[in-house]
């Protein structure tokens, strides 16, 4: 079997002052669909809307649109009636922290991304230079970009950028 391997040309941790960026490899990310009853019966306790997550079990459960999940951490089994997409090797994860993260986050997408409104556990889907992107709040200044491999390095460059500026 095969090794997944990043998708930028080269990988290391950028530090600038108050903030840190470095890549996540090691994830499972899969999209599940379907009735909202089958969804919980699967996964338990759903997001009550999109743009919450909900940690379960090991997973992070991420609600995208009526009656789509994001999974992050063990795929569910499928089972009928749920159609599930595997992501991970399609999408790159890139972790940002440090007390300069919101400012930096702020300056590539059009989301307050301020604590009081962009709390621990809430995420976007949005777009940075016209690239979809999801953006998810998994501690006080720390978070995780979802971003197409293809588009990958150009990402890493954007925010390391805005990380110097």
């Amino acid at each position: 079997m095969l090794d997944a391997r990043s998708a930028l040309f080269e990988t290391a941790d950028v530090v600038v002052a108050n903030c840190r960026l470095n890549e996540t490899q090691d994830f499972t990310l899969t999209q599940v669909a379907g009735p909202d009853k089958l969804l919980a019966k699967l996964l338990g306790k759903l997001p009550p809307k999109v743009g919450l997550a909900v940690e379960r079990d090991g997973r992070t459960l991420l609600r995208i649109g009526p009656k789509q999940m994001w999974v992050v951490g063990d795929a569910p089994q499928a089972v009928e009636n749920i159609y599930t997409t595997p992501l991970s090797s399609g999408r790159s994860r890139f972790h940002i922290q440090g007390a300069d993260a919101r400012r930096v986050l702020q300056s590539l997408a059009f989301v307050d991304f301020h604590a009081a409104a962009f709390k621990v556990g809430a995420f976007v889907q949005t777009g940075v230079h016209h690239i979809p992107v999801l953006i998810h709040c998994i501690g006080a200044d720390q978070f995780h970009v979802y971003v197409l491999r293809s588009f990958a390095q150009d990402m890493w460059e954007w925010i390391s950028d805005a990380m110097r500026s």
